[in-house]
Order: structure tokens, then sequence, then C-alpha cells
């Protein structure tokens, strides 16, 4: 599970694919002199922790950070008032799409740190939420991040599954990192795949999502995928002036190869251009992309048109949101923030994104400003 090699003057150790620890080599020969390998990889501070897709600083969210996992968009638990609940275990992506709705990717200009979730401490507060809510929860694992790249993705699966209010775990995925061994260990616990897939020529899906990307293998990933237990829903961003040949053909390839046993077979998204988010120069209205959902739904004789019915979503009780816009805290700084001139605290059990200047470690007085679906910012004042 470790890899070690030299990078210029670091000593790198690769971690479960993901977890990049380096050192300098001159401070590396020192510790060993004193020290085990092991001991100094865990334990030693002289040392850089990166994400091995983005080359962030990676950061380690366990119970014992004391870092809620409810309030932050980036990591954690997410409930939006339904019986679905977002599990989001870490943030970084090994794709740069240029339609990227969070401006993800190691080419990303507002991106500073990344976040990575234990697993037990992730399981242990989703329980808390579905218990809350009731039986009947989808348990969607997405975020802002490719999910596939978490270490730990086969223990969050299972786990998930065993827990009694969950009827469904699905997961949102560009199918890049996929094994078929993964497919397999993960058939008896993962109800549906949403695979993104927005071309079927190789080089415009070069360009689409930004790096050399392995076509070929991710269609036979889909292709593995509905010819398992698990439930495949092919899901392409639909790009205007750009990939507008791309969706029939997109749909094609859905049916023929069978997805969509138990949910839609497509799910057919919107380009929406979000603040800080990738902008593209062509955006087309919602009446215009329904009106051609429309038309394809009659020529391929395949539901396109969806809504939260189609997946069993319904409305549920919400957490209570503890925080309310304008209200003012003084918290200290307990960790940076995702983005630059951000930082996270914490105020009654609830992870804050602070938009300030100061350090960890220093107390910051601010008002809340935002706390729809229990996602809190705040501005220092």
């Amino acid at each position: 599970m470790i890899t070690e090699y030299d990078a210029g003057n670091e000593k790198v150790f690769l971690i479960r694919r993901l977890i990049e620890v380096r050192f300098r080599k001159e401070t590396y020969e020192e510790l060993l002199k004193k020290y085990s390998k092991e001991q100094v990889i865990q334990f030693a501070e002289e040392k850089r922790v990166l994400h091995h897709a983005t080359k962030r600083n990676l950061h380690y969210i366990s119970r014992e950070s004391q870092i809620p996992l409810l309030g932050h968009a980036a990591f954690g638990l997410i409930d939006r008032g339904t019986n679905l609940i977002q599990v989001r275990p870490l943030t970084g992506c090994n794709l740069c799409c240029i339609f990227c709705s969070v401006d993800e990717g190691r080419e990303s200009r507002t991106k500073k740190n990344d976040y990575i979730v234990d697993p037990d401490y992730l399981l242990e507060e989703y329980r808390k939420i579905a218990e809350f809510k009731g039986g009947g929860i989808e348990a969607h694992i997405d975020g802002q991040a490719e999910p596939f790249l978490y270490p730990y993705i086969e223990e969050l699966v299972h786990g998930l599954k065993n827990i009694r209010e969950t009827e469904v775990v699905s997961i949102q995925t560009n199918g890049t990192v996929i094994s078929r061994d993964m497919i397999d260990s993960l058939e008896k616990s993962l109800d549906r795949v949403n695979l993104s897939i927005s071309a079927l020529d190789g080089a415009l899906a070069d360009r689409i999502y930004g790096v050399k990307y392995p076509l070929r293998k991710v269609l036979e990933t889909a292709e593995y995928i509905a010819n398992s237990r698990i439930d495949l829903l092919i899901a392409p961003v639909w790009l205007p002036g750009i990939n507008d040949h791309e969706i029939p053909k997109i749909i094609e390839f859905a049916l023929e190869i069978g997805a969509g046993k138990r949910w839609p077979a497509l799910g057919i998204q919107k380009y929406i251009p979000y603040r800080g988010g990738r902008k593209l120069r062509h955006v087309m209205s919602f009446r215009s992309f329904y009106s051609k959902l429309r038309e394809w739904e009659q020529e391929y004789g395949v539901k396109l048109l969806l809504s939260p019915k189609d997946f069993g979503i319904e409305k549920r009780r919400r957490l209570p949101s503890l925080l309310r816009k304008g209200e003012v805290y003084f918290a200290r700084i307990a960790m940076d923030g995702r983005g630059y001139g951000e930082r996270i605290a914490v105020v009654k059990g609830r992870a804050v994104t602070v938009i300030t200047g100061k350090k960890p470690g220093s107390g910051v007085r601010f008002v809340i400003t935002r706390v729809k679906d229990g996602i809190y910012l705040g501005e220092e004042i």
C-alpha cells in the first residue's frame, strides 16, 4: 500500500495511491538514524502531506481533529431536506474539466487545500443523520472530487449499506480510476453508479476533460458495470457548441450496453456557469434544453426528462440549522480553508467557512452570511 521514490531533493512515500508524504532527503536520512521508517512517516513533523492528483496540501479530518462533518460544502455530510444524504469523503479530482462548476483539478486557480475524512468518523456521523431521518435513505457519494480516489471507498460503501436506514448507496464518478476488482467487490453494497461521459470522440474527450482521457477504459468500465448487479446511469454534460453531436451517440451507447436496469439509463445535464467555476462561451436556455430532451425521448424511446421521483427522492425533515444569517460569533480558526482567503472555524458543532486573512489558531470575529442547506459561510468583521 506504500510506494516510495525520489523526486528531486525529496523522498516521497505514496500511501494508498492518494496520500503523498514528502521529506527533504537530508532531513529524512537524519530522522532514520533515530526512528524507524514507519515512525518517520507517521509522526515526524518535518514533512509535507499532499494530494497525489492535485499536489495540494492534504488535511486529514478525524474525530480527533475536532472538525465537524456538518457545515462545509467540500467534505463531510450534506442534508438538503430529503431522504438523500450527500456523503463527501474527500476533495480533489484527477481531471481538469473545462466545465467544472467548482474549478477542480491540478490546474485550479482557486483551490488551495484538499481534505480526506476518516471513514469511521464519516460512518458514525452518517448513522446519526440516518437515524434522525428514518428508513429509506439514499447515501449518495459525491463532492468536489473523484470519489473513487478515496483510499477507503470499499469500506465506506459497505459501511453505508450496512446501516439499517440505508436503502440505496449511489456514487458519482468520472470512471477513470475504477477497476474491475473494485466493481466485483462493491456488487453487494453499491446500488447505482452515475458515470459522467461527455464525449465518445477521443480528441474531444481530451479537450473536455483537460487531460489525456482514457476513453476506451471508461467505456469498457461502463459496460462492465452495466453487466453487473450494480445499476448504471450515464450522465453527460451537454456543452453547447462543443459536444452537441456527441449526446445522441452517448444515448445510443447507454441503451446498447443496457444501462438503467432499475433507474433511468441517462441523466443528461445542462451546462450551468457557477460563480467560482469554469466558464464557457455558450450557455443554452432551459427552454431549449428541455425541448431537445423531449425530441430525443421520442426519437430513442427513453426517459430523459427526470425528476426526484424517478430516484425515489422525497422531502424529509432536515437537521435543525443551529446558526442564523446575520448572527455574529467569535471563534478560533481550526484549519486552513479550501480556497484562498478561506479558513474553517467551529461554532455549535458546525464547520463554518470564514473569509479572513488570519492564520489557523487565531481568534476571529465574524458574521454569518450564508446558511442554505446547512452549509455555513461567514465574513470577518
